[in-house]
């Protein structure tokens, strides 16, 4: 199968791939619908906040998407559905990265729990952002330089 293919159908059942991960990690459908809210926004915030450098918007969306969801339902839910959406990934540098972009995400969230737990989605995934983007200049989060 050529890689463009692989990545479309990684992507495409990427929603059930992580709700499930969710479920099996022991949350339950509100939970794990949680975590499919919070993919979503913190891709868009991640799209608004992180562009203009490469690598930077995918830092900040794995950082920010990784330490709410560990922040709001615990590091096993966001360690199943970190290793559910990097498997099978077509790209082996890409993921290694946002596997340290989520360790990092989850050890922040897992620190900070009692500041996110509370409000919305979507404002503590701005503040998640501005954190990123912290961390990206001080080259704690990576990205894969493929050029």
């Amino acid at each position: 199968m050529a890689a463009p293919l692989r990545t479309a159908l990684h992507a495409a059942i990427g929603v059930p791939r992580l709700f499930a991960a969710a479920l099996r990690a022991g949350s339950d459908p509100v939970g794990a619908t949680q975590v499919v809210l919070i993919s979503a926004a913190a891709t868009r915030v991640a799209a608004s906040r992180g562009r203009g450098e490469p690598g930077r918007q995918n830092a900040v969306r794995h950082f920010a998407w990784q330490a709410l969801i560990t922040a709001r339902l615990g590091l096993p839910v966001a360690q199943a559905v970190a290793e559910a959406q990097e498997t099978g990934t077509p790209n082996a540098a890409d993921s290694r990265v946002d596997r340290h972009n989520n360790a990092v995400g989850q050890e922040y969230g897992a620190a900070h729990a009692d500041e996110l737990a509370g409000g919305s989605v979507n404002a503590a995934l701005g503040v998640l952002a501005g954190v990123a983007l912290e961390k990206w200049a001080a080259d704690e989060l990576l990205w894969v330089n493929d050029r």
